[in-house]
């Protein structure tokens, strides 16, 4: 259904320095292993996940409505929004990642205080 762009061995140590520096893989979206870091230091229980989240996504925001920025535009994981049980987040995870493979960073700037806001509800 999904790869796997994390190690799910890695300790959460280096799965928030991992996020901390929006590790970059070829053929995907530097915000998808971001979510999918999120992801699994959510399940672990870890305390900083969401606020650690949120400031990567907003700084890798930042970076793309910066011209000439390059950060890859390929969605090489179009299903991980699945990764979550939480569907409306996992909706809004998509579509975020919409706005950004179409450069529509103003509507992707919206989608993401709804995923914090989203997030922090849980």
């Amino acid at each position: 259904m999904h790869e796997e762009l994390i190690d799910s061995n890695a300790t959460s140590r280096e799965l928030i320095r991992r996020l901390r520096t929006a590790t970059r893989i070829d053929g995907c979206l530097p915000e998808s292993v971001a979510w999918q870091t999120f992801i699994e230091l959510r399940r672990r229980g870890e305390p900083d996940a969401n606020t650690l989240f949120i400031g990567t996504l907003r700084n890798l925001h930042s970076r793309r409505c910066i011209a000439g920025m390059d950060l890859p535009m390929d969605d090489g994981v179009p299903e991980e929004h699945r990764l979550v049980e939480d569907d409306f987040l996992g909706d809004l995870w998509k579509a975020y990642k919409k706005c950004i493979r179409n450069n529509r960073t103003g509507p992707a700037h919206q989608l993401i205080r709804d995923i914090e806001e989203r997030i922090n509800e849980n």
